[in-house]
């Protein structure tokens, strides 16, 4: 019996219009998509593990699975004719060998995060960012995002109702930016739980309103309560945008 090789796909979507990365009964996912995609390719079931998810009308600029398949497969024909089956708001990059035991959610060693809002109406940006009427303080959103990097226990950002072992996360870099007509978000973390990056951005416009101050933006991480902190920011501006792994899974 030919041995399985075990395989890493890059994965890039916009999520308007699914329900989330995770294959769920009654609802379109963008895992579901990739897995007829392949099974029309590879011509069996294919099981999929991505390295995380991401909730309904959120996208993916860099989003990795891995697949298990008996055969080798030639990178650029594999791709071309996967890209030509999937939906025109999903496609893949890049496919890797990998060793036998990598997974592509246990092994992600950092995985990052952007959110844009937008500063002004744009009719081409409706489904892909967060258009803001406030006039916002970049300079005190940056003191807030700060403090998230001297801090561990992230239940205050957490969502209610989600099966976790504990809060904890450590996150590498957090900061705000301004491009343009646009402001964006960028977080790098080990892990993120759910609902957190939306909270967080909700929350740091509160201070970027002046509503909150940044003493209060403390306050809120150290209550370890979600009800203190603000509404979850829309779906529709938040981007998986990078995952990375340790060199040595690869083959």
């Amino acid at each position: 019996m030919e041995t399985l090789k075990r395989y890493f796909l890059e994965v890039a979507y916009m999520g308007t219009h699914y329900h989330g990365w995770q294959i769920q009964p009654n609802a379109v996912t963008v895992q579901e998509k990739i897995n007829d995609a392949l099974k029309t390719i590879l011509r069996k079931e294919i099981e999929t593990m991505g390295s995380g998810r991401t909730d309904t009308g959120v996208h993916g600029k860099q989003q990795f699975l891995h697949f298990d398949f008996e055969e080798g497969l030639e990178r650029k024909t594999f791709l071309k004719k996967l890209n030509a089956v999937l939906p025109k708001d999903i496609s893949v990059y890049d496919l890797r060998e990998v060793r036998q035991e990598a997974h592509a959610r246990f092994d992600a060693a950092w995985r990052s995060y952007e959110y844009y809002i937008s500063l002004r109406k744009n009719p081409f940006e409706q489904e892909l960012s967060w258009h803001c009427y406030y006039q916002l303080d970049l300079e005190k959103m940056n003191k807030a995002a700060q403090l998230l990097l001297n801090h561990r226990d992230f239940e205050c950002f957490s969502k209610v109702k989600t099966e976790v072992n504990h809060f904890e996360c450590e996150i590498k870099t957090a900061f705000w930016e301004q491009k343009d007509q646009h402001l964006i978000f960028h977080i790098t973390a080990n892990r993120f739980l759910r609902g957190m990056v939306r909270a967080i951005v909700g929350t740091m416009v509160e201070v970027g309103m002046g509503k909150l101050d940044v003493k209060g933006f403390q306050d809120i991480l150290n209550s370890k309560n979600r009800g203190k902190a603000g509404a979850a920011a829309p779906s529709q501006g938040l981007y998986l945008s990078e995952v990375t792994y340790p060199e040595e899974i690869f083959i």
